[in-house]
């Protein structure tokens, strides 16, 4: 298996787990979102960029920025569809912090 080309995001999400108000905690089931799934959520649904837009700031091609993209798509219908918690967290990214730098 290949290894896993390095996915740039701009940061982190502020909080890292969304949960249904209207289940107790110890009750939910979960969906974990990765990072980069949150970033090309972000990029394309929220900043309405075009896939091609959004590849190049993750540095990926555009067919897997539409993959990853996809896959954060069906995670999140199936937490809202099955009422089930969103955990965002790991994923092979590194933060974007300016003009080629890099922090992990």
């Amino acid at each position: 298996m290949r290894p896993k080309k390095t996915r740039w995001v701009k940061c982190l999400p502020g909080e890292r787990c969304f949960r249904p108000k209207c289940k107790p905690k110890g009750e939910s089931d979960g969906v974990f979102l990765a990072v980069e799934e949150f970033e090309a959520l972000r990029l394309a649904d929220l900043e309405g960029l075009t896939h091609a837009q959004g590849a190049r700031l993750m540095k990926v091609s555009r067919p897997t920025f539409t993959r990853i993209l996809s896959a954060a798509h069906g995670k999140v219908a199936d937490s809202l569809v099955n009422i089930k918690a969103i955990r965002i967290e790991g994923g092979c990214c590194q933060i974007a912090t300016g003009k080629g730098r890099k922090k992990k």
